[in-house]
């Protein structure tokens, strides 16, 4: 007994250790939680691979010439460090590199669950206080990944059980939704939401709506999925607490009978489930995490929707609103850093600039800008600081130039990553906001989904498009 309670005590201590060294830390600037978000196929796991890679292989490969700590020579050298929290799986960088260095190389898994990694940034200090007390600084970089599905749950923090269903209406009402929801719909419309349910009929149902929602994102491109849990449950797969669907017709039932409806019937089953939904899995998420975090990415796709319509392109937009309201934006000083740390630097992120020629790159830019404009507009009012770029995480395609019709086209050259062969391409233009239906009917923009052409090295900084500009924006003015 008395080996157990030392034990004990010591894990309490290291515990109270690691708290006051990150409470020290962020006291003085030196601690950054960075959360990467980004909905499915955004690319949220080669993000965070690269982002790695190009700090710990930092003097091996490419150049980071736009990030300042760099650029002065000041960056000593980074590398990886146990994370505070324990209860939380482990990015597996090693793994993603592996993928990477296989003779036939293949992208990382996607983002399943919510996953952490922890750096440690050895640099000179400049012009802080910090330099006076050490000709050696440390920065703690905590990056956080998760699926962007279950972000968008937190919006649904916002809304009781009628008002969500109601939402989800006018979604499954509304075309490319529709046509595929129409047997679902009926199936609901036949229902008496006041008789008892079968636990075993709900789950089925639950089912019916989970494929649906599947078919919206893989089939469609579409972003707003709720509940992100149904598509990626991770541990809850199974779970009672994911069986549970909107009703869209709440028209059809009184207030008196919906409060009054017993907990063994339909309606009654959904609510209780969808209000369970809320407190034990979406609250309880954004309390372990997303409060914590001070500096945010968000990766966008959006040549995706370029391919899917315009209808693709509206989801996304209304899918970067709901992530917006779910953070906390201000500005950041010492006491907030402490006790209730807020996003005070954001970066949008258009993903997957490799795939398109380098002169349409400002154009990717600034179609992401139209797509964020109204949630641009806002944080401009609340004074945080923000950029949009377009990046290439890990690039996987090579620029050239070819002759057509007695012209020089800009062209790319890449694996496919349905076929693996090798082809070369012009995709076409990317508009520079966001297009009109005459757009897609014209349907000239060809894109192609590429893997990756060569083994990566592990000991060798991955090519990339402006990562050295993500990083700078991110942690060049903690690295002065």
């Amino acid at each position: 007994m008395a080996i157990i309670n030392r034990k004990k005590i010591a894990r309490w201590k290291h515990k109270l250790q690691l708290g006051a060294s990150d409470l020290v830390n962020r006291g003085l600037d030196q601690h950054i939680n960075l959360a990467v978000t980004g909905l499915s196929q955004s690319g949220k796991t080669a993000f965070i691979t690269s982002l790695v890679n190009q700090l710990v292989n930092e003097g091996h490969g490419k150049p980071l010439n736009f990030f300042n700590a760099v650029h002065e020579g000041r960056f000593i050298a980074a590398k990886r460090v146990p994370q505070p929290n324990l209860q939380i799986s482990r990015f597996d960088y090693d793994a993603a590199m592996a993928r990477l260095g296989e003779q036939e190389p293949v992208w990382p898994e996607p983002t399943r669950s919510i996953s952490q990694i922890r750096l440690a940034i050895r640099y000179t200090p400049q012009d802080s206080l910090l330099k006076y007390a050490s000709q050696m600084s440390t920065l703690y970089l905590d990056i956080t990944d998760y699926p962007g599905e279950w972000l968008l749950d937190l919006s649904m923090l916002e809304q009781n059980y009628q008002q969500w269903s109601e939402y989800m209406a006018q979604l499954l009402s509304s075309e490319p939704r529709h046509t595929h929801a129409r047997d679902f719909l009926q199936t609901l419309e036949e229902l008496d939401p006041l008789s008892a349910m079968d636990e075993n009929r709900l789950a089925e149902l639950s089912q019916q709506y989970t494929e649906l929602l599947l078919t919206f994102r893989n089939d469609l491109g579409l972003s707003v999925v709720q509940p992100g849990r149904f598509i990626l449950p991770g541990e809850l797969e199974g779970a009672p607490v994911l069986q549970f669907v909107p009703y869209p017709f709440f028209d059809r039932l009184t207030a008196q009978d919906y409060n009054a409806a017993d907990e063994r019937s339909f309606i009654g089953m959904c609510r209780a489930r969808y209000e369970e939904y809320q407190s034990a899995i979406v609250r309880k998420f954004y309390k372990q995490h997303f409060v914590n975090f001070d500096r945010q990415i968000i990766l966008a796709d959006c040549l995706t929707p370029l391919t899917n319509g315009p209808e693709a392109f509206n989801d996304l937009q209304q899918a970067i609103a709901l992530i917006m309201e779910s953070f906390s934006y201000g500005n950041s000083n010492l006491l907030t850093r402490l006790f209730a740390p807020k996003i005070d630097r954001i970066l949008f992120a258009a993903t997957k600039a490799d795939h398109v020629t380098s002169d349409q790159h400002q154009n990717l830019t600034t179609l992401l800008e139209q797509v964020i404009i109204k949630a641009k507009k806002q944080l401009s009012f609340d004074a945080i600081k923000m950029k949009t770029l377009s990046i290439a995480s890990i690039q996987c395609t090579e620029q050239g130039k070819s002759d057509y019709q007695g012209k020089q086209l800009p062209v790319l050259k890449g694996k496919r990553l349905d076929n693996h062969k090798i082809i070369t391409l012009y995709p076409g233009s990317v508009p520079a906001k966001l297009p009109q239906p005459s757009f897609f009917k014209q349907n000239n923009f060809d894109y192609i989904q590429f893997k990756p052409m060569h083994a990566a090295d592990e000991h060798q900084a991955l090519a990339n498009i402006r990562m050295d500009q993500v990083l700078q924006f991110l942690l060049g003015d903690k690295l002065k």
